[in-house]
């Protein structure tokens, strides 16, 4: 294990792959996962079966999306995580076809934010809009829906997120899925309550002044 390229980051492909088998937002082959280090990506092979990824399966790719390292073909998205980390800061793209945002994405241009915790992805979760699979298009795409958040729907294809761990970009994809089912069941019991701009001004500085999300020691000097 050692002695793989990039080892850290092929067993955090592999893990996280496995983890969101396991959590059933990936079935069979459908998604991708990346970590990048420096000038190289870890990716996972097209047509893998993500509950079985092991690092050793997991292939090497440059920036310009060329194999450096393994015996499987990469997947056949590497147009999107190549963009997005030319576009953005991350370290970290998890890309799964999870039931719920899949089906918001869609009937929606956004995701429309019904609970604050959406603040954790920049904002209410924008959809791109629909190109093929593995196109610089979608891509394109992809990159637009993600200004200033750090997870989108794809329309009729599924749900990304990124960070700057593979732990985060994980949870953001759990979140973002989380938000959408959210929005499912409360659309089925009737018309939702939507939170406005103002509703958000006033989380904002409560989560600020309160620390809100931070674990910390009782002030006993009250």
């Amino acid at each position: 294990m050692s002695d793989l390229l990039l080892a850290d980051q092929r067993e955090a492909v592999a893990s996280a792959s496995r983890h969101l088998a396991q959590k059933g937002l990936v079935i069979g082959t459908a998604g991708n996962i990346s970590a990048r280090h420096e000038d190289l990506i870890a990716v996972t092979p097209t047509g893998a079966d993500l509950g079985t990824v092991t690092a050793e399966m997991v292939t090497i790719i440059n920036l310009e999306g060329e194999v450096v390292d393994g015996d499987l073909a990469p997947t056949s998205e590497v147009p999107l995580h190549t963009g997005i980390y030319a576009a953005t800061n991350a370290l970290a793209i998890t890309h799964a076809h999870a039931m719920a945002s899949t089906a918001l994405s869609c009937c929606h241009d956004e995701l429309p934010p019904l609970h604050y915790s959406c603040l954790g992805l920049g904002g209410a979760p924008r959809t791109a809009p629909y190109a093929t699979f593995g196109t610089k298009e979608l891509a394109d795409n992809v990159i637009k829906a993600l200004e200033g958040r750090n997870a989108a729907m794809m329309q009729n294809h599924g749900s990304i997120a990124y960070g700057s761990t593979m732990d985060q970009a994980v949870e953001r994809l759990e979140l973002l899925e989380w938000l959408a089912e959210l929005y499912w069941r409360a659309s089925s019991l009737g018309t939702p309550h939507i939170l406005t701009d103002k509703d958000f001004e006033n989380i904002i500085v409560a989560a600020t002044s309160g620390r809100y999300g931070v674990m910390r020691k009782v002030d006993k000097a009250k």
